[in-house]
Parts: C-alpha cells; structure tokens; sequence
C-alpha cells in the first residue's frame, strides 16, 4: 500500500491583492532529498474571495 505524507502551506498577504509564498520550493527539494515524490496539492483554507490562504502539499513516499 502506498503511504502519503503532508506538508502544509500558509499564504502570506502581500499587499491587497495578492498572497505570497516561497516556501514550497524549500520544502519539495527536502522531501526529494529524501526520495519522496510530490504528487500535488489541496486547499485546506479558502477566504471568502476565492483565494487559498492554506495548502496541503502532497507526497508520496518512497517504496
């Protein structure tokens, strides 16, 4: 059986109109360090615009 682990993202306002991060990049080179796969992602949190202000990035490990 395949096993997933989690790794959560939180947006940071960047003005107004937007949200901002740069943490993902950090975290999907240190689980491929660690021979895990990112697969993709799911909003765990959405504002009421419409906008994710959270995210889970999803990987799987390795077998």
């Amino acid at each position: 059986m395949k096993k997933y682990e989690y790794a959560e993202i939180k947006y940071q306002e960047k003005g107004i109109l937007f949200s901002n991060t740069t943490e993902h990049r950090k975290l999907i080179d240190e689980y491929a360090k660690k021979g895990f796969q990112y697969i993709g992602f799911l909003p765990t949190e959405i504002d009421a615009k419409g906008s994710f202000r959270k995210i889970d990035l999803i990987f799987q490990t390795p077998e």
